[in-house]
């Protein structure tokens, strides 16, 4: 074990078991699973993902580029860092090779989202954070104050001092003191990963990931935070910078901060015989803890000169300090075993266990540069840091540059800040991207294998921008976006190409600034939450008759209903000939409807549709076609004048939300002068078509007070009734072309109504079809699905449709477009019928069709298409199968041969006219 009495925040009262590789180890409340790996020795945890090469522990939190595992238990989990994986009783981990593998079964945990506003919102709760949050609570304003660590204080490790005491000491007055405030929220283990306009920002909180399998069933795992803010403080701190050489990928390779960070937070003391790299002072503060931990320590500084109290201070704990000294390459297998080093001509080779690396401190910029915020290179920090100013955004302590304790609390707490004692004064720190060696084993992103090799060949490949160099070698691309890679590159790329880096600048930041799981954004919208199902009042009966579903828009529709020994081809046969020859009942309920109402409901409607509703009369009935602005068709249905000045208009089942959503957007931002108010009441009527030549009877003997003759009650008109004191409207419109009667009713009464249907036509043998037979009824009379023989290239003048297309409207949706040249084209694609010749091979739906030249046979590749089948079916009524397609210039080739191909063969049909059934419209009249 590599603990160390008397350091690390974590309860060594209780300990925790957990499995890793198939081992099993023990750690304590308060380890990640990255200190409980290291406190028992297991530094190499994967493999890399393109070369295979061993891979540890690289860092302590997010910036970690190497520590990736696989969680299996308490639920399977892939690519999450080692280093910010809360430890818990039982968990089950394994290391990977920069690849994970998906949960076979649902999450069963909950994942939430909440909207907050809020006057200040501070993201990071450090020093500078902490005293910004505390400032604003005690100006009055509302605070929210997030940090993605599980206890606030930032990269404090205890050692240092604020107002004569212990840092956490006031860290922890602080806290209370928020606490405190009713207008203060202080989120821990919240990683606030988007910035966007106006003062948004997306943050995601751990919520049971440490308290393990005691967590009550009904918290949920994760919580998403959608804050808006008046005024955003950015105190994100500052990420170490490592510094490139050869075989700087090997496990006992870290950030100098981490391992001080593991000694104090976790007591875990990561390696005996330590080398420190660094070409900065803050490293020093690393070795001076771990030589008091009791490992050897010896420093490599490339600077030339050394930080002059730094270097006594290290001295006195017996660390030997080296100016001018470089790492040029390391030795080990499963870890580190050697460093060598140069100073000068003279080369040195350090028996090592650790090698601790520090070229200086990058902010953490991303939430800035995430709403277009400027950045400028900073030489003597050798980074990019915030320039120039956003409104309603300020950007403190680390974030913005100012590494020194002093400076950080001044930042955030202005004259309320702390005494900070006596801090060394900062020596420069020297700009390092990389060190000599072969290039190809100078790894710049480790997790991407990515080396300086990579970026070399991108720019001789001619590439000159950084953004550009980032795709060709995938650098900054991995888990942890570039936090340690992305400046090095620019750098290296900049050393390349001989231009400053200043003038190359940075890769963008883009959201998110750390990984976050889908199922957290989704939140609670999952399987039916996310897609809500539908079933109309029927649906019990549905079930219950055998009906087989199928999913239209969002609703369950019965597709058929087999008897035994049936499949769906035989049981829609039979509903085709039971409802052609008799009687039949559809569940249409889930037709789009919508009310509309107004002094200005017809001239609304006149624009909408390309053909005329304001001349419909009361008790009326009419189809029509709504076109977009293209002229292309967007939906179809019918128009029932109620009143004076209301319509009930119906939409296809899947298009009722997005017509709604049109209609109101051209009232809206359109013609708001009209006075028409619009209203969905698709789930508050059940409509059941009873359709056949036996369903005037059905009607006649359910509804005796309705005349329902041919005289008083025509087709495409309604009349309302009662039953049993029920208002019912009733409706002639056909979709099958045969007599049909629509019978609307309140969905509370809808399954009595049903019911009652059903016993009026028992001794006509009625029948209830599904929607694949309502498909063949329809196909046969040349009826078109929108959505099914269109795709949103068809006019109605394609589907035959002139009829529908006012010549009288001044204006209607669309009307300017079908002037266009390529809307009057001759050779577009016209909705026909194709009868296979040998009459019993059913067409294949979205089949391309073609044909044959003069002498037989076909064009050479690539043989032209003149079209595709949209519609194909088996007809009892025609005792054959038959197909709709949309073909180039169709109906002028109606009696014409063409081809299909299919499984290898030319199937021969002949296109023909749209209307296979009852051309005159007599069944549908009678």
């Amino acid at each position: 074990m590599s603990r160390i009495d008397g350091y690390g925040r974590i309860d060594r009262g209780r300990t925790l078991t957990f499995t890793f590789d198939g081992r099993t180890y023990t750690g304590h409340p308060g380890d990640t699973l990255a200190s409980a790996l290291l406190a028992n020795g297991v530094h190499c945890i994967g493999t890399s993902v393109k070369l295979g090469r061993p891979r540890g522990i690289g860092a302590a939190w997010t910036e970690d580029p190497t520590g990736l595992v696989q969680i299996e238990e308490p639920f399977p989990e892939p690519m999450l860092q080692a280093a910010t994986v809360e430890l818990t009783d039982g968990l089950v981990a394994r290391g990977v090779n920069g690849q994970g593998r998906l949960a076979e079964v649902p999450d069963p945990a909950r994942y939430d989202r909440k909207h907050t506003h809020t006057d200040t919102l501070v993201i990071g709760a450090g020093p500078a954070g902490l005293l910004a949050a505390r400032s604003a609570a005690r100006a009055g304003k509302s605070v929210v104050l997030v940090d993605d660590r599980p206890t606030a204080g930032g990269s404090l490790t205890g050692t240092e001092r604020l107002d004569g005491r212990p840092a956490l000491e006031f860290v922890a007055e602080v806290v209370a003191e928020l606490a405190a405030n009713p207008d203060v929220l202080h989120l821990q283990r919240t990683t606030a990963f988007g910035h966007y306009d106006d003062g948004f920002v997306l943050a995601v909180e751990r919520r049971t990931d440490h308290l393990g399998p005691e967590a009550p069933p009904n918290r949920s795992r994760q919580r998403v935070h959608r804050i808006r803010a008046q005024q955003v403080v950015i105190a994100t701190g500052a990420h170490e910078r490592p510094i490139v050489f050869e075989d700087n990928d090997r496990p006992g390779i870290m950030l100098a901060s981490a391992a001080r960070d593991y000694l104090h937070r976790y007591g875990v003391l990561a390696g005996r015989q330590v080398v420190v790299f660094t070409s900065d002072d803050s490293a020093y503060a690393a070795a001076i803890d771990l030589a008091d931990a009791g490992a050897h320590v010896t420093i490599l500084d490339a600077r030339d000169e050394l930080p002059p109290e730094w270097a006594t201070r290290a001295g006195q704990r017996g660390v030997e300090v080296s100016a001018s000294t470089v790492v040029i390459g390391t030795e080990g297998e499963e870890r580190v075993s050697a460093v060598l080093a140069r100073n000068g001509d003279d080369e040195v080779r350090l028996a090592a266990d650790l090698l601790l690396v520090s070229g200086g401190w990058t902010p953490v910029v991303h939430l800035f540069s995430h709403i277009r915020g400027a950045l400028a290179y900073d030489a003597s920090l050798g980074a990019f840091r915030p320039a120039g100013s956003l409104p309603g955004v300020t950007v403190i302590g680390a974030a913005n540059g100012v590494l020194d304790l002093a400076g950080v609390v001044r930042d955030g707490a202005g004259a309320e800040a702390p005494a900070v004692d006596t801090e060394p004064a900062r020596t420069p720190t020297k700009v390092i991207w990389r060190t000599e060696g072969d290039p190809q084993r100078q790894f710049v992103d480790i997790q991407r294998d990515a080396t300086v090799t990579d970026i070399s060949r991108a720019v001789g490949a001619g590439l000159r921008s950084v953004e550009h160099v980032k795709r060709y070698t995938t650098i900054g691309t991995a888990h942890d976006q570039g936090k340690t890679s992305g400046v090095i590159a620019s750098g290296i790329t900049a050393e390349l190409l001989g231009r400053p880096i200043e003038e190359l600048g940075t890769t963008t930041y883009r959201p998110p600034y750390t990984p976050v799981a889908f199922a957290a954004l989704a939140g609670r919208e999952r399987g039916n939450l996310f897609d809500p199902v539908r079933i109309t009042a029927v649906h019990s009966w549905h079930v219950e008759a055998g009906a087989v579903f199928e999913d239209v828009g969002q609703w369950k529709r019965a597709r058929y209903y087999p008897k035994p020994g049936e499949d769906m081809e035989s049981a829609v046969l039979r509903e085709c000939a039971a409802t052609r020859a008799g009687v039949g009942i559809l569940d249409g309920s889930t037709l789009g409807k919508i009310d509309v109402q107004g002094p200005d409901a017809g001239v609304f409607l006149d624009r909408i549709y390309t053909n005329m509703m304001s001349t419909l009369k009361v008790g009326r009935v009419r189809y029509g076609v709504m076109c977009g602005n293209d002229g292309m068709v967007i939906d179809d249905g019918t128009v029932l004048r109620i009143e004076e000045n209301r319509f009930l208009v119906t939409t296809t089942t899947g298009g009722a939300a997005k017509i709604l959503d049109w209609m109101e957007e051209w009232l809206q931002t359109e013609w708001p002068e009209l006075r028409v108010h619009l209203a969905s009441v698709t789930e508050q009527w059940a409509v059941f078509p009873v359709v056949g030549p036996r369903s005037r009877e059905v009607i006649g003997e359910v509804f005796p007070d309705l005349d329902v003759s041919n005289e008083a009650f025509p087709f495409m008109s309604w009349k309302d009734t009662t039953l049993d004191g029920v208002p019912v409207r009733v409706a002639r419109i056909s979709f099958s072309g045969e007599l049909a009667y629509e019978v609307n009713i309140n969905s509370w009464y809808g399954l009595a109504m049903w019911k009652r249907l059903l016993e009026a036509g028992e001794r006509f043998d009625i029948t209830p079809y599904g929607t694949e037979t309502m498909h063949v009824l329809r196909a046969e009379k040349g009826y078109p699905i929108i959505g099914q023989d269109t795709d949103g290239t068809v006019t109605p003048q394609d589907l035959g449709m002139h009829w529908v297309v006012s010549k009288k409207k001044e204006d209607f949706i669309g009307k300017r477009s079908f002037s266009r040249a390529e809307n009057r084209n001759p050779l577009r694609k016209q909705l026909v019928s194709l009868l296979p010749t040998d009459g019993r091979t059913k067409l294949r739906e979205g089949s391309q069709i073609v044909e044959y030249r003069a002498d037989g046979t076909l064009p050479e590749p690539p043989v032209p298409m003149l079209g595709h089948v949209t519609s194909s079916y088996r007809s009892a009524e025609l005792g054959r199968p038959f197909a709709l397609a949309l073909v180039k210039n169709g109906r002028a080739r109606i009696g014409e041969l063409v081809h299909v191909p299919m499984d290898g063969a030319l199937i021969e049909a002949e296109i023909g006219d749209t209307v296979l059934v009852d051309p005159e419209g007599a069944r549908r009249d009678g």
